[in-house]
């Protein structure tokens, strides 16, 4: 679990960069994209196994030793807002692992996430296009001609991987395929484990679902 104290002028000085380069990934092809849904969750395996990932780059569930250790069912904190953005505005700063939302008046709530392994960040302003609670999942039609054998559904769910809370985010009028959704694995807030998805704990996520509406801003950074 990343220290989570601020980096403002770090912070700041990468926000200009990223915000002029658009959404610039290597993981923004859409089959990568899907996959980011279900990258090390519990339909991970036969997600990996369709597009071709190497299962090496999963993250393991905890050992023995960890079972024992209290994950945090909440990570969020209010702060003085290091972003600059208006309030309303979703931050997301990869590198440092926190979300941020702007509150106005010099405040932020932050709270902790998990983001991208290496090369599949990635960085752009997009905005949330719709918002679920307990969100479904159902396959696309090409996907399940060439599986067949996965599900048809999954309804929402503690087993479905988009966890309690799933916030689709959009590029214009286009679905990016990359959510911001709550996880029922939280050993991975903190780290860089998923194909490009911002996983936060069900109880984060049910808290920043309740702030933002359709059509706010995200800044990827």
């Amino acid at each position: 679990m990343p220290d989570y104290t601020s980096r403002s002028g770090r912070f700041l000085a990468v926000a200009a960069f990223s915000l002029a380069a658009g959404i610039a990934t290597g993981a923004m092809a859409d089959e990568r994209g899907f996959m980011a849904l279900f990258e090390d969750q519990p339909a991970a395996a036969d997600m990996t196994a369709y597009y071709g990932g190497d299962p090496q780059q999963q993250q393991a569930a905890p050992d023995d030793t960890q079972l024992g250790r209290e994950y945090p069912t909440s990570t969020r904190e209010m702060v003085s807002d290091p972003t600059n953005e208006r309030a309303g505005t979703i931050t997301v700063d990869t590198e440092g692992r926190r979300l941020y939302l702007s509150l106005g008046n010099g405040q932020a709530m932050r709270y902790g996430i998990g983001v991208g392994r290496e090369g599949f960040t990635w960085k752009g302003r997009v905005r949330i296009g719709r918002k679920e609670s307990w969100p479904d999942w159902t396959p696309p039609k090409d996907m399940l001609k060439r599986r067949p054998d996965l599900p048809r559904h999954m309804a929402g769910g503690e087993d479905n991987p988009l966890g309690a809370r799933a916030m689709y985010l959009y590029s214009g009028e286009k679905d990016t395929m990359f959510r911001i959704h709550g996880s029922n694995e939280p050993w991975t807030i903190g780290q860089a484990v998923s194909s490009g998805c911002i996983r936060m704990t069900n109880e984060d996520v049910s808290d920043l679902f309740k702030r933002v509406k359709v059509g706010t801003a995200v800044v990827v950074l």
